[in-house]
């Protein structure tokens, strides 16, 4: 390779990094804050730089207005025994959070005031029903999976920002695996590019009312992504190379718009080998090719941050900036959640109470 050709892709290089607002390699770092708790937060909404929520264990639901220098703790009373993990932001005062659990332990909570009071919108009543995650198409319209009851995965679904919850039919489902179910991991096991998305084409913005949305699977021999196109009554599925098993498969799944996305997974029970777990498609999940480096390690979230890509776990965190091609580490400290807003601000969570935003020079 001539020098001046060597010269000229370093020059795109760059060119691609300053379009991407981040400086490369080791001018990332987590800046964590003191949330004066211990509780673990797997779930994260960040609104702006300055509005963050967080859900967790123990019923724990903090919110920030001040970048994170000081939480206030604003879960529902009644909910200390149960564990969040999802919550949906859209405001300093207006949130959707989730807990887990067999039963009536799945819950869903809506607040309109910063947390003050909180409604409890949905209690699942069916002992075989398990809910993973939630996430929201618009404003309005809103998704909520679980695992699979009579062999289909189960899509509760709300028309009025999630004030109330209707169970799908499962007729446009496909019928899942054996051992198949999604991992409440990181809050982002389901996701959505919906027909708000600024990335949509004109032919996607014409289409009937609805939206795009995603969900990821593990614990038997094949991790698959499923994928609707009309807000969740209809779902396609497609195979991934990333490894599955019994704690094993796709934790979390992050789209940039109803084409590009990224996975990321691995085995929780061996956090520090993850061969070939991390995945891309640029067809809306169609396909999935193994990234061509890998975090190589346990990651249970990713984010898009523009055209950037940050991957979070316990072992620590990675970028991307080829759409996750390719992964860098940038740090080594423990997180479950990661989350950036469409202005670019970057949050991540996880246990011990550790809550931080990305700093960069």
């Amino acid at each position: 390779m001539t020098s001046h050709r060597k010269i000229s892709m370093a020059v795109l290089a760059l060119v691609v990094l300053a379009g991407t607002g981040l400086t490369p390699g080791p001018g990332l770092s987590w800046q964590l804050t003191d949330t004066g708790t211990t509780a673990r937060f797997r779930g994260l909404a960040p609104v702006s730089a300055k509005v963050a929520w967080a859900a967790g264990s123990a019923g724990t639901v903090l919110r920030t207005v001040d970048g994170g220098r000081t939480w206030a703790s604003v879960g529902p009373p009644d909910a200390a025994a149960l564990q969040f993990r999802d919550i949906e932001a859209f405001g300093p005062r207006d949130a959707v959070a989730l807990t887990i659990g067999n039963g009536t332990d799945s819950r869903i909570y809506a607040t309109s005031d910063g947390g003050a009071t909180w409604t409890e919108t949905f209690r699942n009543e069916d002992p075989a029903a398990f809910y993973d995650c939630v996430t929201f198409l618009d404003r309005r319209h809103g998704l909520a999976l679980s695992d699979p009851v009579g062999g289909k995965f189960r899509i509760l679904a709300t028309r009025d920002g999630g004030r109330t919850w209707q169970v799908r039919p499962t007729d446009g489902m496909p019928a899942a695996l054996p051992g198949e179910f999604a991992f409440a991991a990181s809050g982002t096991c389901l996701v959505s590019a919906g027909a708000h998305s600024r990335s949509l084409t004109a032919d996607e913005r014409s289409r009937p009312a609805g939206g795009y949305a995603w969900f990821a699977t593990g614990g038997d021999a094949t991790a698959r992504v499923f994928a609707t196109r009309d807000g969740g009554w209809n779902w396609t599925v497609s195979n991934t190379p990333v490894p599955s098993g019994a704690s094993a498969g796709i934790y979390s799944l992050a789209f940039r718009d109803p084409r590009h996305g990224i996975a990321v997974g691995g085995d929780y029970t061996t956090e520090t080998s993850a061969p070939d777990g991390s995945a891309v498609t640029r067809d809306g999940g169609r396909t999935w090719t193994v990234s061509r480096t890998e975090p190589g390690e346990y990651r249970s979230g990713v984010a898009w941050r523009g055209r950037t890509a940050l991957a979070v776990g316990p072992t620590g965190s990675d970028v991307s900036y080829d759409g996750g091609i390719t992964w860098r580490r940038f740090g080594t400290g423990s997180f479950d959640a990661v989350a950036c807003t469409p202005g670019g601000a970057c949050w991540a969570s996880g246990r011990d109470g550790r809550i931080a935003h990305l700093t960069h020079r």
